[in-house]
């Protein structure tokens, strides 16, 4: 007890409280700063990623067999609510601009991607096409790249990835 005594002294000095003290605020005031830089910059994009899904209607445009089989795809994942995807027939492409994510199948309704690209409602909407490796011509595919808010999807894994990153980048407008 005698060895720990003037240990204990020599760090009750008024320069260790001091230092100690100042320490303390320090890293109290650091901590409560990156809690709220981390709750204001992760909660706008929460959400708006869960009203983005909530509300918003994926528009599939193809045929009956590629759309059952895309909104499998998409809702299998239980993400989406099976009455937020849609189908919409080939023959139907005015009926796009009611919605803000359209989803092209591209081997039933890829020669209609220029009327589908002036149907949508404005720039906002984003257009994902879901085409096989290579079944876009070149040329098609330089014009589809010049389009905004447009994404060329290879993979059924993928297609969730992209619509979810569309539903976050494009803008919504509370409807």
């Amino acid at each position: 007890m005698n060895i720990i005594q003037p240990i204990i002294d020599f760090f009750n000095h008024p320069v260790f409280i001091i230092v100690g003290g100042l320490t303390v605020v320090f890293a109290a005031v650091g901590i409560i700063y990156r809690v709220v830089c981390i709750a204001l910059g992760v909660t706008p994009l929460v959400f708006r990623i869960g009203k983005a899904i909530w509300r918003r209607k994926v528009a599939i445009i193809g045929s009956s067999e590629a759309f059952s089989s895309l909104k499998d795809c998409i809702t299998d994942t239980e993400i989406f609510n099976k009455k937020n995807v849609i189908h919409i027939p080939i023959d139907n492409i005015d009926k796009v601009k009611e919605h803000t994510v359209l989803l092209v199948d591209w081997e039933t309704s890829g020669t209609l991607i220029d009327q589908i690209f002036l149907a949508r409602k404005n720039h906002n909407t984003a257009v994902i096409i879901f085409a096989k490796a290579g079944s876009i011509p070149q040329d098609k595919m330089a014009e589809i790249a010049n389009r905004s808010n447009t994404v060329v999807v290879n993979f059924k894994g993928r297609l969730l990835n992209d619509i979810l990153n569309s539903l976050i980048t494009t803008s919504f407008d509370g409807q």
